[in-house]
């Protein structure tokens, strides 16, 4: 099953809560593990474009960008969100 910007968002939440319940100061996020974790990755028709675009709408003040790919939709788009 292909995974959808819900699913994405979905998993990038619960894993800002574990984070915040851990209390840490942060957490980095890589989009290919993001991926793997939500399912169907790597794969020639995933969706990787959908899950950058995601992690990059949920970024707040004091969020950053850590490594921005060359293209900057791939499985090596990192950014640190503060929680």
């Amino acid at each position: 099953m292909t995974p959808t910007a819900w699913d994405f968002q979905n998993r990038l939440a619960a894993i800002l809560n574990r984070a915040r319940q851990s209390r840490q100061s942060y957490v980095d996020i890589e989009s290919g593990n993001l991926f793997k974790e939500v399912g169907g990755y790597p794969d020639p028709n995933h969706r990787m474009a959908v899950c950058c675009e995601v992690m990059r709408k949920l970024m707040r003040t004091g969020d950053s960008v850590i490594k921005e790919p060359l293209g900057g939709q791939d499985a090596n788009l990192v950014i640190r969100y503060a929680v």
